[in-house]
């Protein structure tokens, strides 16, 4: 059989390089859910557009919902539609996939639905030869630790003749450290580590994957990246919506525990880790693992917590987040934080990271800025220029995804007159666009066994670690000046004023670019 007739259809752009997935047979534990639909089934249908998935592989998914094959199938098809409007669906890449999808109702926490699992994989093996098994926990985080241990009464995670058995942990792992310790001990009394893929889905973006490849594969940049040439790093995760409906799972949940010890530490890491000696997976995992023991306890006093207020965002009218459904009226859950960071090392002893998130801010960005020392002004003392403009490399993960550096130029004419300029790389201008949801890289990554970008046992309590500290001060110290940002605005006065103290301001909150460079 050739190639062409027994792989995925191929896509009709460009293909992702590298090896094709294994043959396995993916589990997906709440096969009804909302994740599932976003993002896993569109990136499993994006793999077989890029021809990374052979013939012999297939797709259970699982859930309490009553309903047969074909009508989940129906479900994800209409979702996918929705989901790709403007292309349409390709339907032979969608034809190959539903073709090997295969749904079962169960209670997630019965034997019986384990014996189902098993009755159909033995079945399923027979067709495609493979004994490899890929379970993907798209499920409430309550339902982690009694999903594997089910797993593992029912010998389902159990590796013979060559063949694996991985699990994929969707976040939040834990609520604390406490919680992620207690996790962590309850999956790995059943698992090895190296079965484990605790996922963070900001990892699968391409510029995050490519701070690495900036850092590490440019001799220009690694030589300024430390204490010396660096002010001082920011790091922003602002977005444009509320809770949507979520107030239930959020009124628990907060901006720090949702944002700051997986995603913006993901982020975090990347900037400020060590070089590794490979990029093997644990050698880059240890670099981070690192990185996060070394950040300094934080104080309440370096950090800042803010509730929006109702406004006006892009145009359409926000109700405060106490009206929210499921919100309680006299709320003092935080929507925004504010931290300010530092690490102790020798790289960053005394650079200051700043890291805030939060919603129903002014726009949706995601972006990493590293601004580098003031030049001295003593060749410039006798001229019109009072402050040079500020060095930054900014880092845009989402939605203008790329790169700027704002540096200073003379302006035309025959005074020495400096303005702030800047240079500017944005994906779309260089390299073909892939469609992708995000999960693509990290679901084909655990296929083929690379866990470099999840996150091991020790990677997340040493972040769990890092802020439990300042959990603890908030849980004690109830917010009292909630609301405290109207939605639409760039956040609480007390952010602007957490960088004043330290003669810095915050770049301002913008989706589109170049930024103006900051003047000190």
């Amino acid at each position: 059989m050739s190639t062409a007739t027994r792989n995925a259809p191929e896509a009709a752009t460009k293909v992702l390089p590298g090896r094709q997935a294994p043959p396995a047979t993916l589990v997906i534990f709440g096969a009804g859910g909302d994740l599932t639909k976003r993002l896993v089934m569109p990136a499993l249908y994006h793999l077989v557009r890029a021809g990374k998935l052979v013939n012999e592989c297939a797709i259970i998914g699982v859930d309490r919902y009553n309903q047969t094959t074909e009508q989940w199938r129906q479900s994800l098809t209409k979702m996918l539609q929705g989901l790709t409007q403007a292309a349409g669906i390709d339907a032979q890449a969608w034809s190959w996939l539903a073709q090997r999808m295969h749904y079962m109702s169960g209670d997630f926490t019965q034997p019986e639905t384990f014996s189902h699992v098993t009755g159909l994989l033995a079945e399923l093996r027979k067709q495609n030869n493979s004994a490899n098994v890929l379970f993907y926990l798209a499920v409430a985080d309550r339902f982690f630790g009694p999903i594997i241990e089910q797993l593992g009464q029912a010998g389902l995670t159990q590796q013979s003749g060559g063949a694996w058995r991985r699990v994929i942990v969707e976040k939040p792992f834990g609520h604390d450290l406490v919680s992620a310790r207690a996790l962590n001990a309850q999956i790995l009394n059943v698992l090895s580590e190296d079965q484990i893929y605790r996922i963070d889905h900001f990892l699968g973006k391409e510029p995050v994957q490519n701070i690495l490849v900036l850092r590490f594969a440019n001799g220009i940049f690694e030589p300024l990246w430390n204490r010396d040439h660096v002010d001082h790093v920011q790091i922003t995760a602002a977005e444009t919506v509320g809770v949507e409906g979520r107030g239930r799972f959020y009124e628990k949940t907060g901006a720090l525990r949702d944002m700051v010890p997986n995603h913006l530490f993901q982020l975090l890491a990347m900037i400020g880790m060590e070089p590794p000696i490979s990029f093997d997976a644990n050698a880059v995992r240890a670099k981070k693992t690192e990185l996060f023991q070394a950040i300094h306890t934080i104080s309440p006093e370096n950090a800042v917590r803010g509730q929006y207020d109702g406004g006006m965002v892009l145009g359409r009218k926000v109700v405060d987040y106490r009206h929210e459904p499921n919100v309680a009226l006299d709320s003092t859950t935080e929507t925004y934080v504010a931290l300010k960071l530092g690490i102790d090392n020798w790289r960053w002893a005394g650079v200051p990271f700043y890291l805030r998130t939060g919603k129903c801010l002014s726009a949706r960005t995601t972006e990493i800025a590293v601004q580098f020392r003031q030049a001295p002004y003593a060749l410039f003392r006798d001229t019109p220029v009072e402050r040079l403009p500020a060095n930054i490399l900014t880092l845009r993960i989402q939605p203008d995804e790329g790169l700027s550096v704002s540096f200073s130029a003379k302006r035309p004419g025959s005074e020495i007159e400096i303005d702030g300029v800047e240079m500017d790389f944005a994906y779309r201008d260089y390299f073909e666009p892939l469609a992708a949801v995000g999960y693509e890289t990290l679901i084909y990554d655990c296929l083929i066994g690379d866990a470099t970008l999840f996150q091991r046992a020790d990677t997340v309590e040493a972040a769990w670690r890092a802020v439990q500290g300042l959990l603890d001060s908030w849980a004690r110290d109830i917010a009292k000046d909630f609301p405290n940002y109207a939605a639409g605005g760039a956040g609480p006065d007390t952010a602007d004023r957490l960088l004043a103290r330290d003669g810095r301001v915050w770049l301002p909150i913008r989706a589109d670019h170049p930024h103006t460079a900051i003047r000190p």
